[in-house]
């Protein structure tokens, strides 16, 4: 098998901005010229027309894209409040209507719940059903734009209704949407998980996108992440998904202190360049996966 098989491996551009803008261009521009075969990109409440400009510079880069994004209390799809369910809906709908326009395939990250937002009490089975069935609503808008959604799993500081891949796997189930399926964040589950091979193989039959992340959200190859299990479980499983590394800095100051990183961990230049090649030398090891 020629490396060429090996999974595509994209770079999240929130290790400098939140916002897409131009200045994000020459960012990508160094990206491809690294070796990566796509960016991902926060999607916010920024005009659509922002998404689609920047779109089109990355066709002509020849750069894919994914996308990332959350929700927050007023549109929160497990809220009891059905009018909160209903923003929700739309919500996830606008993010849709962004990602398309930029021309990305996925958008990933914790969209089942309110980011941050705790009930002090552990999850419902109300909340799963409410969440699903804002999933599958949104599930068929996405499938008109050909994206598929991959809600997240987060550790329990950020997050109480998905916490493990046990738990993401019952959502999707519930939500049972062919562009609903699932992540795979090695950072969360670093915290979460017992042992990674584990929960890979749970969420295997669901599993569309991974989040390639280093414990401390730095240069991955440079902690402890369980890389081998991850690399070997991923190949055992034959994931063809995205690699996407997500590592954060205190380059954008509001996004940083929202998720609360109160320090640099490496140079987002030394995690896209050292985090490109640790990947490709995992890739090769196990298979090309």
């Amino acid at each position: 098998m020629s490396l060429s098989n090996a999974c595509p491996v994209g770079f999240n551009l929130l290790a400098w901005s939140a916002p897409i803008s131009e200045k994000m261009n020459p960012i990508a521009e160094r990206l491809k010229n690294i070796g990566y075969d796509g960016i991902e990109c926060f999607i916010d409440n920024q005009d659509v027309a922002a998404y689609r400009q920047f779109g089109q510079h990355l066709d002509q880069l020849g750069l894919q894209r994914t996308t990332v994004m959350v929700v927050g209390p007023d549109e929160n799809p497990a809220s009891e409040s059905a009018s909160v369910r209903s923003q929700a809906v739309d919500f996830l709908k606008g993010a849709i209507d962004r990602a398309h326009a930029m021309g990305a395939t996925v958008i990933c990250g914790p969209m089942h719940s309110a980011f941050a937002t705790f009930s002090r009490r552990e999850p419902q089975p109300d909340e799963y059903a409410h969440s699903a069935e804002v999933l599958n609503t949104v599930g068929d808008y996405a499938k008109q734009a050909s994206i598929v959604l991959t809600p997240e799993a987060l550790n329990r500081f950020e997050c109480y209704l998905c916490n493990t891949m046990d738990q993401l796997a019952h959502l999707i189930r519930l939500t049972d949407h062919p562009n609903v399926r699932a992540m795979f964040d090695t950072h969360h589950a670093n915290m979460e998980e017992k042992r990674f091979p584990d929960a890979i193989r749970t969420i295997a039959p669901v599993l569309a996108h991974v989040h390639i992340s280093e414990n401390d959200r730095g240069t991955p190859g440079a902690g402890h992440i369980p890389w081998d299990d991850t690399f070997r479980t991923l190949a055992e499983i034959n994931y063809k998904g995205w690699m996407t590394i997500e590592a954060f800095t205190r380059n954008d100051i509001d996004f940083a202190n929202s998720i609360n990183v109160w320090r640099e961990y490496n140079d987002p230049w030394d995690i896209a360049e050292n985090g490109l090649k640790f990947i490709k030398s995992m890739q090769a090891k196990y298979d090309n996966v």
